[in-house]
Formats: structure tokens, sequence, C-alpha cells
């Protein structure tokens, strides 16, 4: 068992009140799964959007692309703008 890294960016990192945490994973999942094991640590991790968008090892991925161990997901807050 090994660990993802997740990293909170801008909103997300005031929302949460860290930078980043790691979560141990048996083997690889799809994002929508890791957003989801995210979400369950509770308090504010649980206000994440159930359907965030992530970058996994710097490139935006979907719900559906495998994070493993030793990977880095970054949690992308929406941009507004005009």
């Amino acid at each position: 068992m090994s660990a993802v890294r997740a990293l909170f960016l801008a909103r997300y990192r005031d929302l949460v009140g860290t930078d980043e945490v790691e979560l141990r994973v048996d083997a690889p999942l799809p994002v929508r799964e890791f957003v989801a094991l995210v979400r369950a640590r509770g308090e504010a991790f649980s206000r994440l959007p159930a359907a965030a968008t992530v970058a996994v090892n710097h490139e935006v991925a979907g719900p559906y692309t495998f994070v493993g161990p030793g990977d880095e997901v970054a949690f992308l807050p929406p941009v507004s703008g005009g």
C-alpha cells in the first residue's frame, strides 16, 4: 500500500484548510473514486464537489482516469472571469 498526494489549490485550499494530504491506496482507482475517498475524510473535505476537476501528474484528467501509488492529484477550483 502506498500514498497518492492530493493538492488543494486556491479556493479549495481555503475550503479544506491545507495545501495537501496523502491518502493510502491499495491499488490504482479511477479519479471519481479517489475524489470520493478524499470527500469521505469528512468535515471540510466533504464540501469538495463530487465531480471536481482534477489534474493527475500535471495533466487534466477525466473521472475514469486511473490514479495509483506515487501519483499527484491536484484539485482545480472553478475559474471565474469575464
